[in-house]
């Protein structure tokens, strides 16, 4: 019977999966000598490849660069032709080749070797030259590649990957690197701002909507009316935080009350109201947002209000 498409998908994807569970049972202990090895020498690792493992090998330098990692990426044919001289004897080379018998490679170990930096060998032939050669095997082994032909690399550029992703980690784990010193490599973007945004840097674009428990349901719309932010803060004599009364209190009242003239803000506001300091990240004021279904957060610095957040601020900078 001819396959579907979607049988065709499948089995892609099942080869590559196959390939890189299979890496599990292959990783030895040189693994984390290797890694350990790296930490301790305070070791460069550049990475190289020809073909489709040349690209495997920028997006693992990519990685290991932005997770805490010195790493750089050197083609096989362009360190034939003086790029090789990036290298010195305190740095790691891996090497990327699922033969392990390309030319280039073999043209090159001696070069490495000379040099004296630590070979590291990705490879799925254990019995190759590079593997032979190298001071760590990574083996990545297949069972085919995912193609009609198994030709193309797929399940043997997945298991590369995963091999490089797991060396990445590992050494991100042992260097101690925490979410902080990830911001400091990802200023931009969305995965920025969920690092180092924080609540203040959204508060600091509104006013401080403050009413005092003796001031008048009036008082309180307009002033709610003024800085559009759904809720004003309610204040005691001493300037510290009693309650805050929203928009939803405001509906309450009406629903509640046939006549609200001679109420006072005391009597509608909800004591002990929700705050979040104002070094707290944006994202947690989102989580408490969620936790407590509420859309306001008042936010503090110590002891004393200094202003407003409200959900909206956390939409506009696409945190959700």
């Amino acid at each position: 019977m001819k396959k579907t498409i979607l049988d065709i998908a499948r089995e892609c994807i099942e080869l590559e999966q196959k390939a890189i569970i299979s890496l599990t049972k292959h990783l030895e202990k040189s693994f984390e000598e290797c890694v350990n090895e790296i930490i301790i020498k305070g070791s460069r690792i550049v990475l190289t490849g020809l073909g489709k493992s040349a690209i495997v090998a920028q997006k693992i330098v990519a990685t290991m660069n932005s997770t805490g990692s010195s790493a750089h990426f050197m083609h096989a044919v362009d360190a034939l032709h003086g790029d090789i001289s990036i290298l010195s004897a305190n740095d790691f080379l891996c090497c990327l080749s699922k033969s392990g018998e390309t030319e280039e490679i073999k043209r090159l170990i001696p070069i490495v070797k000379e040099i004296g930096c630590k070979l590291i060998a990705i490879t799925a032939n254990k019995d190759s030259f590079l593997a032979k050669e190298a001071d760590y095997i990574f083996y990545t082994p297949i069972e085919r590649e995912a193609d009609p032909n198994n030709l193309a690399p797929t399940a043997s550029t997945a298991a590369q990957m995963a091999i490089g992703d797991a060396l990445a980690i590992c050494l991100m784990h042992q260097r101690g690197f925490k979410a902080n010193d990830f911001a400091k490599y990802h200023p931009g973007g969305q995965l920025g701002k969920k690092l180092k945004l924080k609540v203040a840097d959204l508060s600091k674009h509104h006013g401080k909507p403050i009413n005092l428990a003796s001031d008048s349901i009036n008082q309180v719309i307009l002033t709610i009316s003024k800085n559009r932010l759904g809720a004003t803060v309610i204040l005691n004599e001493s300037s510290r935080i009693e309650g805050i009364i929203t928009d939803g209190d405001l509906r309450r009242m009406i629903e509640k009350n046939t006549s609200f003239e001679k109420l006072k803000a005391f009597d509608i506001m909800c004591l002990n109201p929700r705050t979040i300091s104002a070094e707290a990240l944006a994202t947690e004021a989102l989580n408490m947002m969620r936790i407590n279904n509420i859309s306001q957060l008042i936010v503090t610095h110590g002891d004393d209000y200094v202003g407003m957040i409200h959900l909206h601020d956390i939409i506009k900078e696409g945190l959700m």
